[in-house]
């Protein structure tokens, strides 16, 4: 019986890993390789974390101390020869997958949270939306109990910008009346 999908062994899976390596534009740990790399339903979790140390030892992939990986000068080069290779599904679908994680990662770098213990078993919560060029936002929050705590924490980690504008919005409330 023929196998579905596009990407069939180890060859195909190092081409997709090159693909997806020279488009993400911040190091990425082996699981998430395999998430980007899930573009296909022949796609093997045990290929791709065999193909990552032999590419590592060939000089197409290099890893940091945190154990993610970044494409080398030399991947790039084997890429520009052998993305033509991947099926145009699926390299479709790579090419998308790895825009969000790119802008996730964005975002989750202008985007900060830090929960302190306080006295009295209180917690306070630290929030920060900065840009490319300075801070924002900066907002401490006070929560009775951790587990408030850790819900602000995570709410604002989804919604900083809905935060940001609520409060601009409401500070420059009586300056858009005056402009009327």
């Amino acid at each position: 019986m023929e196998p579905h999908g596009f990407v069939h062994g180890m060859l195909d899976s190092k081409c997709l890993i090159l693909f997806i390596l020279d488009r993400a534009l911040y190091p990425v740990d082996a699981q998430k390789i395999y998430e980007l790399c899930l573009q296909d339903d022949c796609v093997n979790y045990f290929d791709i974390l065999q193909a990552l140390p032999q590419m590592v030892e060939t000089g197409h992939l290099k890893v940091d101390e945190k154990n993610r990986y970044e494409i080398t000068e030399k991947g790039r080069e084997t890429n520009a020869i052998t993305a033509d290779e991947i099926a145009y599904p699926v390299m479709l679908r790579a090419k998308d997958a790895v825009e969000r994680f790119n802008r996730e990662i964005r975002r989750s770098n202008f985007v900060k949270t830090e929960i302190l213990a306080r006295k009295d078993d209180e917690y306070a919560v630290l929030m920060g939306l900065d840009d490319d060029i300075s801070s924002l936002l900066s907002l401490e929050l006070m929560a009775p109990s951790l587990k408030q705590a850790r819900v602000l924490s995570k709410a604002f980690e989804k919604k900083a910008e809905r935060v940001y504008q609520a409060i601009m919005e409401i500070l420059l409330e009586d300056e858009k009346k005056e402009d009327l």
